[in-house]
Formats: structure tokens, sequence, C-alpha cells
């Protein structure tokens, strides 16, 4: 019997934990010299599973890989991949949701409270010599008085939301998928996205990017915003248009800002964004824990492993013909 060959596309993280593990396992594994769709399809022609991190998976590349059964995403997010394509062509795909849900939830919480009481503005006045609360920053809120709408209540968006309300925040929740009973029962209350944008204060996202949701905050829908209010993102860049949301902040017509996903990666050095004092940034590493480090390999490796002995893996398009 020959033994299944995986290929691993690209993989910024340290190390070869992916490769080791699929090899260890008994499969031949190996990486491509580069994402390139070239690259891969000649290396990936007999690949039986993929292992992808960045590199673009289009149903062109999915066409030069015949005998592809699995894609596993090193990530939570799986917007490189062609999913409709690889669901025509019979191929599962599979994300690692679980590796970073602590860490993005306590990530994006951080994000909110250091906006929400203006630490930056504290800390840059402490530096400049200056020791006064209210000259600082006017505007810090009190939680009970405050509204966070939190788009999406899944694995992360769902920790972000109760944390908020035992901090004392009124939480707001639009989610089309999720319980409204569900939502209640968190002490959160549901409504609808435009509602959702329209009360908050400080709105989170927290919601797959797809052609639908990508620019859902963009100029038409931060005009329909509380004058002041803060947008935090530590899901997917592109679900906000971030022209219009410098044009906003810059305005004065939304207060702050608090992201660590953007829509080109690392940010561009030109970026409005970066001239911004009232922005808040992170070089997308919401994820980021040793722990969650150590997991995120070896999850998306095992994906490979469980799918082709039969068990079950986290997969993002059950209509595939598996």
């Amino acid at each position: 019997m020959t033994t299944p060959f995986i290929l691993v596309s690209d993989c910024d993280l340290p190390g070869t934990v992916i490769e080791d593990t699929l090899r260890s396992a008994g499969l031949h594994a190996e990486r491509a010299a580069s994402p390139a769709s070239d690259d891969l399809a000649t290396l990936g022609a007999d690949a039986t599973g993929l292992v992808v991190q960045w590199a673009p998976i289009t149903a062109e590349v999915l066409d030069r890989m015949p005998n592809l059964r699995i894609i596993s995403r090193v990530g939570i997010g799986y917007d490189m991949i062609d999913v409709e394509a690889a669901t025509a062509r019979g191929i599962a795909v599979a994300n690692t949701p679980s590796y970073c849900i602590e860490e993005v939830a306590a990530h994006t919480i951080a994000m909110i409270m250091t906006q929400a009481r203006g630490l930056p503005a504290y800390d840059r006045a402490v530096r400049a010599g200056t020791w006064k609360a209210v000259d600082a920053r006017p505007l810090a809120v009190r939680p009970s008085t405050t509204t966070v709408s939190v788009l999406g209540f899944g694995r992360i968006g769902s920790i972000v939301a109760r944390g908020c309300r035992a901090l004392g925040f009124r939480v707001l929740v639009a989610d089309p998928y999720a319980s409204a009973d569900g939502i209640r029962s968190a002490g959160c209350e549901p409504v609808e996205i435009p509602d959702a944008g329209a009360q908050a204060d400080i709105l989170t996202l927290h919601v797959p990017l797809t052609e639908a949701t990508r620019h859902l905050i963009d100029a038409e829908s931060i005009a329909t915003m509380k004058p002041g209010a803060v947008v935090v993102n530590t899901c997917r860049g592109p679900l906000i248009d971030e022209r219009a949301l410098a044009d906003a902040l810059r305005s004065g017509h939304l207060g702050a800002a608090a992201l660590d996903v953007f829509d080109g990666e690392p940010l561009a050095d030109g970026s409005p964004l970066r001239d911004l004092d009232q922005v808040l940034l992170s070089p997308h590493a919401a994820w980021f824990s040793p722990e969650a480090l150590a997991d995120l390999p070896v999850h998306a490796a095992e994906n490979v492993i469980r799918f082709l002995a039969g068990e079950s893996v986290p997969i993002v398009n059950p209509a595939y013909a598996g």
C-alpha cells in the first residue's frame, strides 16, 4: 500500500512540527519550496492531503492536485482557500478552531478596556509630564452606561460577550446563526446587525470573512454609528474598509479603534492608521501564547491524520462529497 503524501504549502511558525507530526503517524510529508501555485502543483500532483497557512488555494491549484482529499488550515480563518471549488471537487476543508480561543478573547477584551479607559492617552500624558486625569482623557467610560455590540456569537465572540457583561457593560449580540435564547442566557440582548452598529459605544467583530462580510464596516455603516464610538477587530482585516475607518477617525465621528488584523499584512508603511494616536495596533498577535504556538501546528497536522483514519475533524464544508 502506498504511503499517503501530505504537502505543506507554507508555514511561518518556527520548526517543522507539522511535518514531524505527520511523519510520526506514518505519512510522507514535505514542504513546498514556495507557496507559489506552480511550486504547489509540481510537488503536490500526487498529494492526498494539503496543509496550508497563507498560500492562496484556488480552483486552478486544486485542478492540478487530482488526488487531494483533505485541506487543513493552520489557523481558524480559511478565506485563502476556495472552499466552493474544494467542495465541488470532493475535497474536505478543515480548520483549527480551538487552539487560541482563550487568547483571542482575552486580547479582544484587553483592547476594549484599553480604549474604553483611555490607557494610551494616559500613558502618553504621564510620559510627557502631565498628571491630570481629566485633561488626559475626559471621555473614559463607565461600563454600566456603555454598550458593547458583539458581531458574532461563536467560540470567541461568546466569551467576549460574557466577559464584557461580567465587567458591567450592556452587551448586544448580532448573529443570525445563534440562538436568541442562548444569547439571552449569557445576559446579553439579541439584535440585528444594523441595530448593533447603531447602538454601539464599542463595536467588536467576531465573524468569518466571506464575500458577504467583506467591508462589513464601511463608510455607510460607520455613518450610522454613534459619534465617538470605538471599533475593535481581532478577527479578519478585510471586514473593515480601512480608508473609511481612517476618515471617520480623522473627522472625529469615531472616537478610537483597536486593530489586530488588517486588509494587508504586515500593515503598509503608508497606512493612515499608523499616524492616528487614537488607534491601538497589534501585529496579528491576538492568537499568540506559548501554549497556542505549540498547539497550532499539531492541530493542523492531526486534522489530516484523523481524517485519513476516518475520524471526525472540524470540517468547514460539510457539503463536500466525501
